[in-house]
């Protein structure tokens, strides 16, 4: 691809195309006297087209949707949504993203659940939204669930613990 610049200092373009189209083109405008200032066919500069520069321009910068989504979360949180159930149905994330987020940035949110997990066996864990419940299911009275779980202590083979659930 060729182009007619004029000679000044701008070096403005005055037509593009092919090199034989563009000498006819010259020609024309001098005889007719459009053109009575100097002018040059140059071979244009093209630039090279780099696909990984243009798609990298294209994704989103990973921390700006963060950031994004951790903006929803609270927001949908404030409108009353608790559970990473309600708020993944609201932000229109999928549940993995919500649990990640929440727990990547420790999102203060308050809606806790009692936890009990098997000392001998990690695997086996009991998870309950009342005391009342957890207590049933492993036998145990309410207060000393309470206060194992400011210590992080065991009570009827169980370490006891307070999550908080989003």
């Amino acid at each position: 691809m060729y182009a007619v610049k004029t000679i000044d200092q701008r070096h403005k373009v005055l037509a593009t195309g092919d090199e034989p189209e563009l000498h006819r083109l010259v020609l024309a405008k001098y005889q007719h006297g459009e053109w009575q200032f100097p002018v040059v066919i140059e071979e244009e500069a093209a630039k090279p087209w780099d696909d990984a520069a243009y798609l990298a321009s294209m994704k989103q910068d990973s921390k700006q949707g963060e950031r994004e989504d951790i903006k929803a979360i609270r927001q949908a949180h404030k409108h009353g949504k608790h559970t990473l159930r309600e708020l993944a149905d609201s932000t229109a994330m999928e549940l993995n993203r919500v649990k990640d987020l929440v727990h990547k940035y420790s999102l203060p949110l308050t809606n806790d659940y009692w936890r009990a997990e098997k000392y001998n066996n990690p695997d086996e864990v009991i998870a309950y939204q009342t005391l009342a419940r957890l207590c049933e299911k492993i036998d145990a009275p309410e207060f000393s669930i309470r206060q194992a779980s400011m210590s992080n202590g065991v009570v009827n083979g169980y370490y006891i613990s307070r999550v908080p659930k989003v």
